[in-house]
């Protein structure tokens, strides 16, 4: 991505949670009074995979991997203290926390509000978010701390390879433990479907563009274009999975704050180890603050269609995962205010 792209949150993405909230009242109305609607969207179905939503989630995805610069991890020998931050946060730390305080909350805070076999869902929905690190919105909130672009580039890179290597095993040790089982192919085949084809062609479309219009066309024309595309496949993708989800939320109203208390701690948790690690290393504000911002929030696109995938859209599991879209960005927005307020603990010249 271009240093001089001038990225900044967008009014969909600054009401994220307010769009969630609605799309859950449309979903649940829908599933209440309009029942055939998601019942004749569940017939479309291959390999307990939703073609529908497959098809939405491709929109999310696809244009956000066509942002990563994968030619910056030549750069990834310059100042490497930001990206071991990012790699043993990301991958060493995030999935365990994650794991650690979901079970703790679902099984012992919340033990006689959740049913047993709904915390075992819920766990596994958050299993997913804590292995799937973001790789879109961290561009967003990289800028809006003064983040070194370049640099977030090439974390966001590499973060996107070690996805490709590390995610399907971490989850399955996880869900393992946890006593969740989970047949591989479905996982491996979510990952090729939702991380491995689209970076693909993400990579492709982005060498392609640029060597025919040049990438300020690209950065500053081409991409714009998909910004809306994004939301709105999220958006109706929130709606079909509500539509599904509508019984359980209209029983349980509870289990969405339930679900949000665990996942909002993991997120200032996770912001914390990477920034005071950061800062413990003498890193750059600039470097320190997106470190920080890329393990707090989760590549939710991809935690969302692995859910479905493997547990179905009406699972506790899909609806864990939406809760996580739903505490996100204002979440992270004040742990944006947070790292800007502190800038003047990190050293300005070195």
């Amino acid at each position: 991505m271009s240093d001089k792209k001038n990225i900044g949150i967008s009014f969909f993405e600054k009401y994220l949670t307010l769009w969630v909230m609605l799309c859950m009242a449309i979903g649940v109305f829908v599933g209440k009074f309009l029942p055939f609607l998601p019942s004749f969207l569940s017939q479309f179905e291959y390999a307990n995979v939703s073609i529908p939503i497959a098809v939405l989630i491709w929109l999310m995805i696809y244009p956000m991997m066509m942002k990563v610069d994968f030619q910056s991890i030549k750069n990834v020998g310059k100042n490497p203290k930001g990206l071991y931050v990012t790699w043993i946060t990301n991958w060493l730390i995030k999935p365990f926390t994650m794991y650690g305080i979901a079970a703790f909350f679902f099984y012992v805070v919340f033990e006689s509000f959740i049913p047993a076999d709904l915390a075992k869902g819920y766990l596994a929905g958050a299993v997913l978010l804590g292995a799937a690190p973001c790789t879109a919105m961290v561009f967003v909130w990289s800028h809006l701390t003064r983040g070194n672009p370049a640099y977030t580039v090439v974390q966001v890179a590499t973060n996107d390879i070690i996805i490709l290597i590390a995610f399907t095993p971490i989850v399955a040790f996880l869900l393992g433990i946890g006593g969740i089982a989970v047949p591989w192919n479905t996982l491996i085949l979510s990952v090729i479907l939702f991380v491995v084809i689209p970076l693909g062609l993400g990579i492709l479309t982005r060498l392609f563009v640029i060597k025919k219009r040049g990438e300020n066309y690209f950065n500053h024309s081409f991409i714009p274009k998909f910004n809306n595309i994004t939301i709105i496949g999220l958006l109706l993708t929130l709606i079909i999975i509500f539509s599904f989800q509508g019984d359980v939320i209209l029983k349980n109203p509870l289990h969405i704050v339930m679900i949000a208390v665990p996942l909002t701690l993991q997120t200032f948790l996770i912001f914390f180890i990477a920034y005071l690690a950061s800062k413990l290393l003498k890193l750059k504000h600039d470097i320190a603050a997106p470190a920080g911002m890329i393990g707090a929030s989760n590549f939710f696109e991809l935690s969302v269609a692995v859910a479905i995938s493997l547990f179905g859209t009406s699972s506790p599991a899909a609806l864990a995962t939406i809760v996580g879209v739903l505490v996100e960005v204002p979440v992270m927005l004040i742990l944006v205010k947070f790292a800007n307020k502190t800038s003047h603990w990190f050293s300005k010249d070195k």
